[in-house]
């Protein structure tokens, strides 16, 4: 998947001033599979940026292009696909439904893109220490784990390229890495990439492209 910012400037960061290597002020051109850290201090668009990239905001000037296409030019139906088998998303609102549990909120997404196995899914969840929250329901659940389940749940369909805005904000260290170790193994299952922003911390793995806004 090739993924291109020209000239991309959201309305309400346009007042901003913007570092010269801003991807608002210069725009970037990524074929992936890559490995790419988005770093910004809060304020300058993180979430505005993966919002944008994925099609939720059109509240900018310039042009967003995957594979040469403007996505302004989508259909609705291309977005369904794009969205079902090519791109994924860990939001920094998470997008969980509070009143339904964890298993629910995860079968969900499994059930449209039959992509895992409930034993997969499970181990997931052993991974990431939330085993035991199976049958809990999600606005019960703290941040951290909240978090944990939005990773899985992102994972549950094939994927080119996994937009996260600030995925492990709510975890430790320890937990923020076994997440990104799992995150890095189903994205190269995918043969695809990602994008994470963070607000400076690195996480411990190895970027291939850092972009800045």
């Amino acid at each position: 998947m090739l993924l291109e910012f020209k000239n991309v400037m959201p309305f309400p960061l346009k007042d901003y001033q913007h570092e010269e290597t801003s991807v608002w002020k210069r725009g970037f051109q990524i074929n992936f599979p890559k490995k790419v850290l988005l770093n910004a201090s809060s304020g300058k668009g993180k979430s505005t940026f993966v919002s944008t990239a994925y099609g939720l905001r059109k509240d900018y000037t310039g042009s967003v292009l995957i594979d040469h296409k403007p996505i302004q030019e989508f259909s609705l139906e291309a977005w369904i696909e794009l969205r079902r088998t090519r791109l994924s998303a860990v939001f920094q609102d998470l997008q969980l439904f509070p009143e339904l549990t964890v298993w629910e909120n995860l079968i969900l997404k499994n059930d449209l893109t039959n992509h895992k196995s409930k034993e997969e899914i499970d181990s997931m969840l052993d991974l990431l220490g939330i085993g035991d929250k199976h049958d809990q329901v999600c606005g019960t659940l703290s941040l951290g784990q909240q978090q944990r389940v939005a990773i899985i749940r992102s994972l549950l369909q094939p994927f080119e390229l996994l937009l996260m805005d600030e995925p492990f904000s709510h975890l430790d260290e320890k937990n923020a890495s076994i997440a990104l170790e799992l995150i890095a193994k189903e994205t190269d299952l995918n043969k695809g990439g990602f994008i994470l922003t963070t607000l400076g911390s690195h996480h411990g793995f190895n970027y291939d492209e850092e972009l800045k806004l």
